[in-house]
């Protein structure tokens, strides 16, 4: 007869993950702001991919019409929504890699807002330009906030 395992491995490590989070009394105002940082970027960061993403098929219409210039765009946009979205989701759960993924958001966003600013009369362009710096900035922020900075 096999013996009953109360948890299985992913309960275990759901557990380990529970009982090793840093946990503050209700109120604490210091994990209150340590939290504000985590969410801020991870919302910013769920906007930025999803404003990279409209604009990577925006920049595909572009490219399709006639208007190759949109081809690097394309490409910057594209690459810089999976960063976005991999640092959303990392950071919203207050992972450990959350600098390392931050490090990495902030400099796709700083490229792909470089690029669409380029194309400031572009409504979308524009828009993803800005969205992009609010997200580099926000990732700046959590990467400060946590002690490090981005090089």
């Amino acid at each position: 007869m096999r013996p009953v395992y109360w948890l299985s491995p992913v309960g275990l490590m759901a557990a380990a993950f529970f009982l090793l989070s840093p946990m503050a009394p209700a109120g604490d105002k210091q994990q209150d702001q340590h939290a504000k940082h985590f969410d801020e970027c991870a919302k910013a960061c769920n906007d930025c991919q999803r404003i990279c993403d409209n604009c990577a098929r925006h920049c595909a219409v572009q490219a399709a019409a006639g208007k190759k210039e949109h081809l690097h765009t394309l490409g910057t946009c594209a690459d810089c929504a999976p960063f976005c979205a991999t640092a959303s989701q990392i950071v919203s759960r207050r992972g450990p890699m959350s600098v390392l993924v931050c490090e990495s958001c902030a400099k796709a966003c700083a490229t792909c807002g470089e690029a669409c600013e380029k194309f400031s009369s572009d409504e979308h362009m524009k828009r993803c330009a800005e969205e992009c710096r609010r997200c580099e900035k926000a990732c700046k922020e959590m990467v400060k906030h946590v002690g490090q900075g981005v090089k």
